[in-house]
Formats: structure tokens, sequence, C-alpha cells
């Protein structure tokens, strides 16, 4: 059996944390470490690791507040040697056949890096399963650079992979899920999509929503970012540049290149908005991107 390290970031979860925690405990088929690292929580949170880990069940250590991006990016940082890892938020429920499903996927890419995810399924505060945002990605580097749609709570890592993160500590960081994903297609990893549900992703009313969202909140979220003209993507971009170019093969660092330099000139953008490089699987997300491209807002 493989050995995989499971990280979790935790923050006030004390309502539904055990339930997460039994569900990973109970994977089938994996050496499985648990390595918890928390927050800054103030609700009863800690005393929940605590008596998991005087059962010798998963180690946990209290950090400042980062946010769950730089908190996941620590973990992966500290994290003892394993041949996987995986992240796991704190308030969803695992199949017993996830872990397993994903080392079976990558199980032949042990030296050079591989990065696994898969579909999720929504699921309501209960665990019953409500309708979900089916995800078809083209796997592309350019594409990658157009969406965030990866869900982190799906990814597993190989420590090759792991040790090419964590050479760089971005200054601009949104999350870490699309970062690592971004990092493993621009450095040519073996990139496996299960469109396979092996969890139950939980909306509640306390957690970051993500896929469950909906039209208005993603509208009121784009909004955001352009009035404050943060401009996430080619951020992003620039990131990847600074922290891998040694790492990126020829043909991505000219992918990276032209998304950079169409800040420079609406030239440029219309280059990178007819690009076939830059296609993407979601529609309405080219649709959108190309509008921030010619307006200087991606």
């Amino acid at each position: 059996m493989s050995n995989i390290c499971v990280l979790m970031s935790s923050y006030n979860g004390g309502q539904y944390i055990r339930e997460q925690i039994n569900s990973i405990l109970s994977q089938d088929n994996v050496n499985l470490t648990l390595v918890v690292r928390d927050d800054g929580s103030t609700d009863n949170t800690l005393d929940i690791l605590k008596a998991y880990q005087n059962e010798g069940k998963l180690t946990y250590f209290q950090g400042s507040n980062l946010g769950p991006a730089r908190s996941f990016l620590q973990l992966l940082k500290d994290a003892p040697k394993s041949d996987f890892y995986a992240f796991s938020d704190q308030d969803d429920y695992w199949l017993p056949d996830k872990l397993y499903s994903a080392i079976q996927l990558l199980n032949n890419e042990r030296h050079s890096p591989a990065l696994y995810f898969c579909q999720t399924q929504l699921a309501d505060k209960d665990l019953n399963m409500i309708p979900s945002v089916i995800i078809h990605p083209l796997l592309t580097f350019g594409e990658s650079l157009i969406s965030e749609f990866i869900g982190g709570c799906t990814m597993v890592l190989n420590h090759s992979l792991r040790q090419i993160v964590i050479a760089y500590e971005p200054r601009y960081l949104m999350m870490h899920d699309t970062w690592i994903y971004s990092i493993a297609l621009a450095v040519n990893s073996k990139v496996v999509f299960d469109s396979v549900p092996h969890m139950l992703y939980r909306q509640h009313g306390n957690n970051v929503v993500g896929q469950g969202a909906g039209k208005l909140v993603g509208i009121k979220r784009r909004y955001k970012r352009i009035r404050k003209k943060e401009q996430s993507r080619y951020r992003r971009a620039k990131e990847l540049k600074a922290g891998f170019e040694g790492y990126i093969p020829s043909d991505n660092m000219d992918i990276l290149n032209m998304y950079i330099s169409g800040k420079k000139s609406f030239k440029d953008r219309l280059k990178l908005i007819t690009d076939k490089r830059f296609r993407c699987a979601n529609k309405k997300t080219k649709r959108l991107f190309n509008l921030a491209v010619m307006l200087n807002l991606y």
C-alpha cells in the first residue's frame, strides 16, 4: 500500500470536523497519515483535534491566521515525506475509495511530477446530494490561466510535484488549488481528471462556498474583482514566471509570455484572445475572459 499524507486546514470547524476526520480515517487500502494545521480557531475545534491526537489518529498544530490558501501551502511545506499528498477541507465527507482511486491513477508516476483531481458531488448540510456543476476540463496550460474550476479537496499530488510547488512562495495568492494546478500544467506534469466523484462537498451557511455559490454570488465576485482592479489571473501568471521559469519548458514559456505581454498593447491582447492555445472547455468563461482581456482587466 502507498503512503499518503492528508493535509487539513481547520478554522472554527467544530460542527462538522469529526465527521470529516472519521471519513478520512476510514479510507480503504492506503497507509494514511493525517496532519492538521489549525488556522486560529476560537471554537471547540482544538479540543476535538486534541482528543484525536491523544488517540494517535492524527497530528495537529496551531498557527497564526493565514487564511485557507496560505495555510494549505504551509501544511504542504511542513508535511512529512510521503509518496502522495492530499488536501482536505474540514466539513466535507470522503467516500472510502477516494484516496485509493487517486493513487491507482498516479502509481506509475512516482519519479516525475503528477497531479490528480476529480469531479465533486455537492451535498447539503446533512450530506443529501444536490445538483453539481459538471466539469469537462481540457487539462491544458492555456486553459489553466483562464479558468478557475479545480477543487483542492479533490486533489492528490506526488512527492515530485510537491518539491516543485514548495520551492517558491508567491507574494500574491488567491487559492492554493488553482495555484498548484497551474504549476502542474506549466511544468508538464502528468495531470489526471477523474469524472467520478469520490467525496461529498458539503454546502452550508458558514463555509467558503465554491461550486455551489450560484450565479448571483459569481457575478458579485467578478464585479468586486473588477472594481478593485484585482486582475488575479494576470498576477498569478506573473508569479508563475517569477517562481518557476527554470522549470517551465519553452513551449509553455511562450504561452506564459504571450499571456503576460497582453498587458502592454491592444495588438497583443487581440493575439491573446484568438490564440487557440487559450481554448477553454467552459465557453461562458472564455467569453468573459475575452471581454476582460479587451478591457485590460484580466
